[in-house]
């Protein structure tokens, strides 16, 4: 990641992807019971970029750990879950990384997913896809981001077939580091998302629509300050829209 995506770590944490509608995408897979989160030792994985990632200390395995768990959405939702289910063994994990593309998560899915087989995986992944590719350190499209990720959910739902998927539309404003010219591509690595999301049986979580309404009440850098990396309002926003769509 390049240094001036590390200095906005500092104010935020990142991500891009598929067409939103007001709607929430709450898609199972046919046939497979939701899990209550006051299930005997629930898992919940938040897998992703530096949005995800958020300055997690990655020294810190452990489960419900603030300093694993970053600043961001998964600590937010981390505490709202817990509290909703108070008693309950759920354990919720942080494994984004900052810089990551969708290449970057098939190469290490194995160590960071696939082994600690979690009941609820959440995914955010896209916009260095897409912004690493305009900087000239990375060379992706809509269609590579779209198969990789198809081909990644594809290994998933075969070493894990019960595990509750949710992917997460990445998501960018006009401010900052995003300016006209991430469009129109951005706008397909976003249906990208959504296509992949309908395709794994997954629960979508449009994000981008949602954020062009915020940016109406207040400017966009208030919600992100470069365009990308939500500040703390951001990942609330975030964090409530996840629970509306996730329902657990």
């Amino acid at each position: 990641m390049s240094p001036t995506r590390r200095e906005f770590m500092a104010l935020s944490a990142a991500m891009i992807a598929a067409d939103a509608t007001p709607a929430i995408a709450n898609v199972r897979a046919p046939g497979r019971a939701a899990r209550t989160a006051g299930s005997p030792s629930t898992t919940i994985l938040f897998q992703g970029d530096s949005i995800t990632d958020c300055s997690r200390d990655r020294a810190v395995a452990g489960a419900n750990d603030p300093r694993g768990l970053g600043t961001g959405y998964p600590y937010l939702l981390a505490g709202a879950l817990r509290e909703r289910h108070p008693g309950s063994n759920l354990q919720i994990l942080n494994r984004g990384v900052s810089g990551n593309t969708v290449d970057d998560l098939v190469a290490r899915w194995d160590r960071d997913t696939l082994q600690i087989r979690p009941d609820v995986l959440s995914i955010l992944i896209g916009v260095n896809d897409i912004w690493h590719t305009l900087t000239g350190s990375y060379s992706g499209t809509p269609e590579k981001y779209a198969a990789g990720y198809h081909d990644l959910m594809e290994r998933t739902r075969k070493a894990l077939p019960d595990v509750k998927l949710v992917i997460l539309e990445p998501f960018v404003l006009r401010t900052g580091a995003v300016s006209d010219a991430w469009f129109p591509a951005f706008d397909k690595f976003r249906a990208g998302a959504r296509s992949v999301a309908k395709s794994a049986g997954a629960t979508f979580v449009p994000l981008h629509d949602m954020f062009q309404e915020l940016a109406r009440t207040a400017s966009p850098a208030y919600w992100a300050a470069d365009g990308v990396h939500p500040t703390i309002a951001g990942h609330e926003a975030i964090a409530r829209r996840w629970q509306d769509a996730v329902k657990l």
